[in-house]
Protein backbone atom coordinates (compact mmCIF):
# COMPACT_ATOMS: atom_id res chain seq x y z
CA UNK A 1 0.00 0.00 0.00
CA UNK A 2 1.48 3.37 -1.04
CA UNK A 3 2.46 5.86 1.64
CA UNK A 4 0.60 9.16 1.42
CA UNK A 5 1.80 12.42 2.87
CA UNK A 6 0.04 15.75 3.21
CA UNK A 7 1.80 19.09 2.86
CA UNK A 8 0.39 22.50 3.67
CA UNK A 9 -1.54 24.16 0.84
CA UNK A 10 0.28 27.26 -0.45
CA UNK A 11 -1.88 28.87 -3.18
CA UNK A 12 -0.19 32.27 -2.88
CA UNK A 13 2.83 31.20 -4.96
CA UNK A 14 1.47 28.63 -7.39
CA UNK A 15 0.98 30.99 -10.37
CA UNK A 16 4.61 32.06 -10.18
CA UNK A 17 5.76 28.43 -10.09
CA UNK A 18 3.64 27.54 -13.10
CA UNK A 19 4.65 30.44 -15.32
CA UNK A 20 8.42 30.84 -14.86
CA UNK A 21 9.41 27.56 -16.56
CA UNK A 22 8.45 26.91 -20.21
CA UNK A 23 8.56 23.16 -19.49
CA UNK A 24 6.36 23.49 -16.38
CA UNK A 25 3.62 21.21 -17.71
CA UNK A 26 5.84 18.81 -19.68
CA UNK A 27 5.81 15.43 -17.98
CA UNK A 28 7.46 12.91 -20.31
CA UNK A 29 10.97 14.44 -20.40
CA UNK A 30 11.15 14.13 -16.61
CA UNK A 31 9.86 10.55 -16.24
CA UNK A 32 12.15 7.54 -16.79
CA UNK A 33 10.99 5.34 -19.68
CA UNK A 34 8.07 7.69 -20.29
CA UNK A 35 7.60 6.63 -23.91
CA UNK A 36 6.68 3.09 -22.84
CA UNK A 37 3.72 4.11 -20.69
CA UNK A 38 1.03 4.69 -23.37
CA UNK A 39 1.46 1.21 -24.88
CA UNK A 40 1.61 -0.30 -21.40
CA UNK A 41 -1.67 1.38 -20.49
CA UNK A 42 -3.31 0.41 -23.76
CA UNK A 43 -2.30 -3.24 -23.48
CA UNK A 44 -3.45 -3.53 -19.86
CA UNK A 45 -6.74 -1.85 -20.76
CA UNK A 46 -7.28 -4.10 -23.78
CA UNK A 47 -6.69 -7.23 -21.72
CA UNK A 48 -9.00 -6.09 -18.92
CA UNK A 49 -11.74 -5.13 -21.38
CA UNK A 50 -11.52 -8.48 -23.15
CA UNK A 51 -11.74 -10.46 -19.91
CA UNK A 52 -14.65 -8.44 -18.52
CA UNK A 53 -16.57 -8.63 -21.80
CA UNK A 54 -16.09 -12.42 -21.92
CA UNK A 55 -17.45 -12.64 -18.37
CA UNK A 56 -20.48 -10.56 -19.31
CA UNK A 57 -19.46 -7.74 -16.97
CA UNK A 58 -18.81 -5.03 -19.58
CA UNK A 59 -21.21 -2.86 -21.57
CA UNK A 60 -19.04 -1.17 -24.18
CA UNK A 61 -19.58 1.76 -26.56
CA UNK A 62 -22.65 3.20 -24.86
CA UNK A 63 -23.64 6.47 -26.56
CA UNK A 64 -24.40 9.61 -24.58
CA UNK A 65 -24.33 12.26 -27.33
CA UNK A 66 -24.17 12.89 -31.08
CA UNK A 67 -20.38 13.15 -31.47
CA UNK A 68 -18.60 9.86 -32.36
CA UNK A 69 -16.41 10.26 -29.25
CA UNK A 70 -19.38 10.71 -26.93
CA UNK A 71 -19.48 7.14 -25.71
CA UNK A 72 -18.72 5.37 -22.44
CA UNK A 73 -17.84 1.86 -21.27
CA UNK A 74 -19.52 0.46 -18.17
CA UNK A 75 -17.88 -2.25 -16.08
CA UNK A 76 -19.85 -4.18 -13.47
CA UNK A 77 -18.66 -5.92 -10.30
CA UNK A 78 -19.11 -9.64 -9.79
CA UNK A 79 -21.90 -8.92 -7.29
CA UNK A 80 -25.45 -8.80 -8.60
CA UNK A 81 -26.18 -5.25 -7.45
CA UNK A 82 -23.42 -2.60 -7.55
CA UNK A 83 -23.02 -0.49 -4.43
CA UNK A 84 -22.68 2.57 -6.64
CA UNK A 85 -20.92 3.85 -9.74
CA UNK A 86 -17.51 5.46 -10.12
CA UNK A 87 -17.20 7.74 -13.15
CA UNK A 88 -13.55 7.91 -14.20
CA UNK A 89 -12.54 10.67 -16.64
CA UNK A 90 -9.27 10.19 -18.49
CA UNK A 91 -6.57 12.80 -18.99
CA UNK A 92 -4.34 13.80 -21.91
CA UNK A 93 -4.46 17.62 -21.74
CA UNK A 94 -7.92 17.54 -23.36
CA UNK A 95 -6.22 16.55 -26.63
CA UNK A 96 -5.23 12.87 -26.39
CA UNK A 97 -6.29 9.37 -25.31
CA UNK A 98 -9.75 7.84 -24.97
CA UNK A 99 -11.67 5.63 -22.55
CA UNK A 100 -10.18 2.48 -24.12
CA UNK A 101 -6.71 3.36 -22.79
CA UNK A 102 -7.73 3.10 -19.13
CA UNK A 103 -10.13 0.17 -18.72
CA UNK A 104 -7.77 -1.61 -16.31
CA UNK A 105 -8.16 1.18 -13.78
CA UNK A 106 -11.73 0.00 -13.18
CA UNK A 107 -10.41 -3.04 -11.31
CA UNK A 108 -10.05 -1.46 -7.88
CA UNK A 109 -13.62 -0.18 -7.73
CA UNK A 110 -15.26 -3.24 -9.32
CA UNK A 111 -13.45 -5.51 -6.86
CA UNK A 112 -14.93 -3.28 -4.16
CA UNK A 113 -18.44 -3.94 -5.46
CA UNK A 114 -18.92 -0.78 -7.52
CA UNK A 115 -19.65 -0.31 -11.21
CA UNK A 116 -17.25 1.91 -13.17
CA UNK A 117 -18.19 4.11 -16.12
CA UNK A 118 -15.44 5.45 -18.37
CA UNK A 119 -16.48 8.11 -20.89
CA UNK A 120 -14.59 9.38 -23.91
CA UNK A 121 -15.13 12.91 -25.15
CA UNK A 122 -14.32 15.10 -28.19
CA UNK A 123 -10.79 16.50 -28.06
CA UNK A 124 -9.07 19.81 -28.74
CA UNK A 125 -8.51 21.42 -31.21
CA UNK A 126 -11.76 20.12 -32.76
CA UNK A 127 -13.61 21.52 -29.76
CA UNK A 128 -12.91 23.93 -26.89
CA UNK A 129 -12.42 22.91 -23.27
CA UNK A 130 -15.80 24.46 -22.44
CA UNK A 131 -17.36 22.13 -25.04
CA UNK A 132 -15.66 19.16 -23.38
CA UNK A 133 -17.07 20.21 -20.01
CA UNK A 134 -20.58 20.26 -21.47
CA UNK A 135 -19.93 16.89 -23.10
CA UNK A 136 -18.93 15.37 -19.74
CA UNK A 137 -22.02 16.90 -18.14
CA UNK A 138 -24.10 14.99 -20.69
CA UNK A 139 -22.12 11.84 -19.98
CA UNK A 140 -22.61 12.17 -16.23
CA UNK A 141 -26.34 12.68 -16.68
CA UNK A 142 -26.65 9.73 -19.08
CA UNK A 143 -24.67 7.42 -16.80
CA UNK A 144 -26.89 8.38 -13.87
CA UNK A 145 -29.95 7.32 -15.85
CA UNK A 146 -28.43 3.88 -16.48
CA UNK A 147 -27.28 3.24 -12.90
CA UNK A 148 -28.60 3.32 -9.35
CA UNK A 149 -27.29 4.55 -6.02
CA UNK A 150 -24.21 6.59 -5.21
CA UNK A 151 -21.97 8.21 -7.81
CA UNK A 152 -18.31 8.95 -7.14
CA UNK A 153 -16.17 11.03 -9.50
CA UNK A 154 -12.51 10.47 -10.31
CA UNK A 155 -10.21 11.76 -13.01
CA UNK A 156 -6.55 12.17 -13.87
CA UNK A 157 -4.83 15.37 -15.02
CA UNK A 158 -7.26 17.02 -17.48
CA UNK A 159 -9.73 14.38 -16.33
CA UNK A 160 -9.22 15.59 -12.76
CA UNK A 161 -10.12 19.06 -13.97
CA UNK A 162 -13.28 17.70 -15.60
CA UNK A 163 -14.25 15.72 -12.49
CA UNK A 164 -14.02 18.95 -10.47
CA UNK A 165 -16.02 20.83 -13.09
CA UNK A 166 -18.89 18.37 -12.61
CA UNK A 167 -19.22 19.78 -9.06
CA UNK A 168 -20.15 23.21 -10.46
CA UNK A 169 -23.85 23.71 -9.63
CA UNK A 170 -24.25 25.80 -12.78
CA UNK A 171 -23.79 22.67 -14.91
CA UNK A 172 -26.79 20.52 -15.73
CA UNK A 173 -25.90 16.94 -14.85
CA UNK A 174 -29.47 15.83 -14.20
CA UNK A 175 -30.24 13.52 -11.31
CA UNK A 176 -26.53 12.78 -10.84
CA UNK A 177 -26.22 16.02 -8.84
CA UNK A 178 -28.00 14.62 -5.79
CA UNK A 179 -26.18 11.28 -5.96
CA UNK A 180 -22.53 12.37 -6.04
CA UNK A 181 -20.89 11.36 -2.77
CA UNK A 182 -17.15 11.87 -3.33
CA UNK A 183 -14.65 13.30 -5.81
CA UNK A 184 -11.05 12.13 -6.25
CA UNK A 185 -9.13 14.37 -8.70
CA UNK A 186 -5.66 12.95 -9.35
CA UNK A 187 -3.00 15.48 -10.42
CA UNK A 188 -5.76 17.82 -11.59
CA UNK A 189 -5.39 21.06 -13.51
CA UNK A 190 -7.31 23.52 -11.39
CA UNK A 191 -6.26 26.92 -12.79
CA UNK A 192 -6.05 27.08 -16.57
CA UNK A 193 -4.66 30.62 -16.83
CA UNK A 194 -0.98 29.57 -16.82
CA UNK A 195 -1.62 27.22 -19.76
CA UNK A 196 -2.21 30.22 -22.01
CA UNK A 197 1.51 31.00 -21.83
CA UNK A 198 2.65 27.53 -22.92
CA UNK A 199 2.92 25.64 -26.19
CA UNK A 200 -0.19 23.70 -25.13
CA UNK A 201 -2.33 26.68 -26.03
CA UNK A 202 -1.48 26.20 -29.70
CA UNK A 203 -3.98 23.33 -29.45
CA UNK A 204 -6.20 24.40 -26.56
CA UNK A 205 -6.79 27.96 -27.83
CA UNK A 206 -7.78 29.18 -24.39
CA UNK A 207 -8.89 32.79 -24.07
CA UNK A 208 -8.66 34.76 -20.83
CA UNK A 209 -12.40 34.42 -20.40
CA UNK A 210 -12.52 30.66 -20.96
CA UNK A 211 -9.45 30.04 -18.81
CA UNK A 212 -11.24 31.73 -15.92
CA UNK A 213 -14.70 30.23 -16.45
CA UNK A 214 -13.26 26.70 -16.84
CA UNK A 215 -10.96 26.85 -13.82
CA UNK A 216 -12.19 24.99 -10.73
CA UNK A 217 -10.30 27.50 -8.53
CA UNK A 218 -13.05 29.97 -9.41
CA UNK A 219 -15.95 27.63 -8.58
CA UNK A 220 -17.83 27.88 -5.32
CA UNK A 221 -16.79 25.32 -2.74
CA UNK A 222 -18.84 22.14 -3.18
CA UNK A 223 -20.69 20.24 -0.49
CA UNK A 224 -19.24 17.01 -1.95
CA UNK A 225 -16.09 15.79 -0.14
CA UNK A 226 -13.02 16.30 -2.34
CA UNK A 227 -9.65 14.60 -1.84
CA UNK A 228 -6.92 15.63 -4.28
CA UNK A 229 -4.05 13.21 -4.92
CA UNK A 230 -0.76 14.21 -6.56
CA UNK A 231 2.58 12.47 -6.86
CA UNK A 232 5.38 13.88 -4.73
CA UNK A 233 7.76 13.33 -7.68
CA UNK A 234 5.60 15.29 -10.12
CA UNK A 235 6.55 18.57 -11.74
CA UNK A 236 6.28 21.49 -9.29
CA UNK A 237 3.55 23.03 -11.43
CA UNK A 238 1.29 20.00 -10.98
CA UNK A 239 1.88 19.93 -7.23
CA UNK A 240 1.07 23.63 -7.11
CA UNK A 241 -2.09 23.12 -9.18
CA UNK A 242 -3.18 20.31 -6.86
CA UNK A 243 -2.86 22.68 -3.90
CA UNK A 244 -4.51 25.69 -5.52
CA UNK A 245 -8.17 24.98 -4.74
CA UNK A 246 -9.28 27.62 -2.19
CA UNK A 247 -12.06 25.47 -0.74
CA UNK A 248 -11.87 25.17 3.05
CA UNK A 249 -12.52 21.43 3.39
CA UNK A 250 -10.54 20.03 0.45
CA UNK A 251 -7.75 17.62 1.35
CA UNK A 252 -4.53 17.32 -0.66
CA UNK A 253 -2.30 14.24 -0.45
CA UNK A 254 1.13 13.71 -1.99
CA UNK A 255 2.00 10.11 -2.80
CA UNK A 256 5.65 9.57 -1.98
CA UNK A 257 8.00 8.91 -4.93
CA UNK A 258 5.19 8.74 -7.51
CA UNK A 259 5.11 10.79 -10.73
CA UNK A 260 2.41 11.89 -13.14
CA UNK A 261 2.26 8.59 -15.02
CA UNK A 262 2.13 6.14 -12.12
CA UNK A 263 0.19 8.08 -9.49
CA UNK A 264 -3.04 6.75 -11.07
CA UNK A 265 -2.12 3.10 -10.47
CA UNK A 266 -3.88 3.22 -7.11
CA UNK A 267 -7.26 3.03 -8.85
CA UNK A 268 -6.53 -0.55 -9.90
CA UNK A 269 -5.98 -1.57 -6.26
CA UNK A 270 -9.10 -2.37 -4.23
CA UNK A 271 -7.12 -2.16 -0.97
CA UNK A 272 -5.55 1.23 -1.65
CA UNK A 273 -6.79 3.73 0.98
CA UNK A 274 -7.97 6.23 -1.62
CA UNK A 275 -9.82 3.62 -3.64
CA UNK A 276 -11.48 2.56 -0.40
CA UNK A 277 -12.31 6.19 0.39
CA UNK A 278 -13.77 6.76 -3.07
CA UNK A 279 -16.00 3.70 -2.90
CA UNK A 280 -17.20 4.01 0.69
CA UNK A 281 -18.87 6.47 3.01
CA UNK A 282 -16.26 5.78 5.69
CA UNK A 283 -13.37 7.76 7.12
CA UNK A 284 -10.63 9.57 5.25
CA UNK A 285 -7.68 7.31 4.30
CA UNK A 286 -4.91 7.04 6.87
CA UNK A 287 -2.07 9.49 6.45
CA UNK A 288 1.36 8.01 7.14
CA UNK A 289 4.51 10.15 7.32
CA UNK A 290 7.11 9.46 4.66
CA UNK A 291 10.37 8.46 6.41
CA UNK A 292 12.36 10.03 3.57
CA UNK A 293 10.94 13.49 4.31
Amino acid sequence: MKKITVNAVSPSTYRQKCMTDPTAFDNAPFIPDAAAYPERWSEAAREHRSIEAALGRARLNQSYGPHPSEKYDLFYPASAQPKGTVIFIHGGFWRAFSRSDWSHLARGATESGWAVAMPSYPLCPEVKISDITRSLARATSAIALKTKGKIALAGHSAGGHLALRMLDPALDIGEARSRITRCLPISPLTDLAPLRDTHLNDTLQLTDSEAKSESPVHQQAPLTPVHVLVGAAERPSFIAQAKALPWPDVRVSEAAKLHHFNVIDCLAEADHPLTQWLTDEGAEPPIRPDPSD
